[in-house]
């Protein structure tokens, strides 16, 4: 059973500025408060699952469960067919305990070496979990190529060397509205919206 998020307090489970910062700019037009779960205090729990949606659906629950409120998580990272899907689910921790992207990227960039395939995927798995245990999942893709080196200081993560189909600038170096009307999260958004506030 779909069920809707009108007129409710949500938190966004997540500690990443970036990532909570998006989320709330795509929620702004819909009728949620939004509030992250650092602010609540509440912790970070071990990203233990083997897919984005696992992962998604582990924070959701976990914030829903300690907030006593419904919780939307987010797991989402960069799919490389030539290094065998990687960095996937571990995007951030190749960004290392200090959350150093332009390190990551250049691990990327190292592990790719002189591999012309360069096709890559942004995914967003999103989950909508309430205190009664009930969730809801959404996913979402966009594809493109990675350039090196990297450009642009406007997104997060690995935007800077991510480019979108049909697009010849990175992520990093476009508007924001414009990445969110064709990101991975936008996908998903899309798909979340439609059921949760359509």
């Amino acid at each position: 059973m779909i069920r809707r998020l009108d007129g409710q307090r949500l938190v966004i489970a997540s500690h990443n500025l970036g990532k909570v910062r998006e989320i709330g700019e795509l929620l702004r037009p819909y009728a949620v408060t939004v509030v992250a779960a650092g602010v609540l205090g509440l912790p970070e729990p071990e990203e233990t699952g083997d897919t984005f949606l696992a992962n998604a659906e582990l924070k959701a629950r976990a914030a829903a469960t300690e907030s006593g409120l419904p919780a939307l998580a987010d797991d989402s990272g960069l799919v490389v067919p030539a290094l065998g899907g990687n960095p996937g689910v571990y995007s951030a921790r190749w960004a290392g305990p200090n959350k150093d992207f332009t390190e990551a990227m250049l691990l990327v960039q190292h592990a790719l070496g002189d591999e012309t395939d360069r096709r890559a995927y942004f995914a967003c798995a999103l989950a909508v979990a309430w205190p009664d245990g009930d969730c809801q999942t959404f996913e979402g893709f966009v594809h493109g190529r990675l350039e090196f080196p990297p450009r642009g200081d406007r997104g997060f993560g690995y935007d800077p060397i991510f480019v979108a189909e049909g697009r010849d600038i990175t992520f990093g170096q476009m508007e924001p509205d414009e990445k969110h009307r064709i990101s991975h999260r936008a996908d998903a958004f899309r798909k979340l919206v439609e059921a949760c506030f359509g």
